[in-house]
């Protein structure tokens, strides 16, 4: 199929949403590069309505968080039968959920962190300390946090509830910060990620210099292909298409697993199009890649 005709869908009503507004404007650039005839719809009222009207040969989904990320987009334009980027419904729901994608991971062997789940219900009760708190089902560690003292563990509950009926709570790993891109059906060079706080926070994440990033990272090749093993495993086991980026703490023994992100940055400085640049693909290469093997 040649594709022609590019809706960008960025923006939304996520908690994500200047993120996501960057991630789209960058996309648009680049598909206006390759040639593609693409507009930008902002996710919000009844932006379907607008898509429809425009006919696109495919959506490119630049959304991240809820009512993007987590598999609602994706079937709303299931119904109506258009073509888009990235995962499909259940992959990208399973993705967003850290406890689902967790709990597939566990189940075959791959690791991840020591955890429990807290409801809203629940009395919040600490098993282990230090800990990691966060919605379960939230991106850009929004309402996360570390907890050193048991007196602050149920403000960092409280904290984390305001944006997830559920609370994960898992053991922490003092290490080293790793992701790796998965691109088509390949797994793109190991990244580390050496934030100036003392985690890889919101600030870090998205605060020009608050964070250096050294690509391919510098650990051996035994640990170069375990990583990428372990992160090509995470995005078939969830069902993921076309492109994600996999997070890792490494710990004493081994890499655990953090999370798969369906939908990860897409900004020309962000993690996945810099790992990328390293094997020679330039920012909207990758972009047409996506499509390609979005399709």
């Amino acid at each position: 199929m040649r594709i022609k005709k590019v809706v960008v869908l960025y923006g939304g009503v996520s908690s994500e949403r200047s993120i996501s507004l960057k991630t789209g404007r960058a996309i648009y650039k680049a598909l206006l590069k390759k040639g593609y005839r693409a507009k930008c719809i902002d996710a919000v009222g009844k932006w379907y309505e607008r898509v429809i009207r425009e006919k696109p040969d495919i959506v490119f989904i630049a959304l991240h968080g809820k009512y993007g990320e987590d598999g609602r987009v994706q079937g709303l334009l299931d119904v109506f039968g258009i073509k888009y980027t990235g995962s499909g419904v259940l992959a990208s729901a399973l993705s967003m959920n850290k406890l689902k994608s967790r709990e597939i991971f566990k189940a075959n062997g791959l690791p991840v962190p020591d955890y429990y789940v807290i409801e809203r219900s629940d009395e919040a009760k600490i098993k282990f300390i230090p800990c990691v708190v966060k919605p379960v089902d939230e991106g850009s560690t929004i309402g996360v946090s570390i907890v050193k003292k048991r007196k602050d563990f149920r403000k960092a509950v409280e904290e984390a509830l305001k944006y997830s009926d559920k609370v994960i709570v898992e053991r922490y790993i003092k290490g080293r910060e790793f992701t790796v891109g998965i691109l088509g059906d390949e797994a793109l060079p190991c990244m580390e990620i050496i934030p100036k706080n003392e985690y890889y926070d919101y600030e870090a994440k998205y605060v020009k210099g608050m964070s250096e990033h050294i690509c391919p990272a510098p650990i051996s090749e035994e640990e170069e292909k375990r990583v990428k093993e372990l992160a090509l495993k995470a995005h078939k086991l969830l069902g993921c298409k076309a492109f994600s980026r996999v997070d890792f703490i490494k710990g004493k023994r081994d890499f655990y697993i953090l999370e798969v992100n369906s939908i990860p940055g897409m900004t020309e400085t962000s993690l996945l199009p810099e790992a990328a640049k390293v094997v020679g693909i330039d920012f909207p290469e990758l972009v047409e890649r996506i499509i390609k093997y979005s399709l």
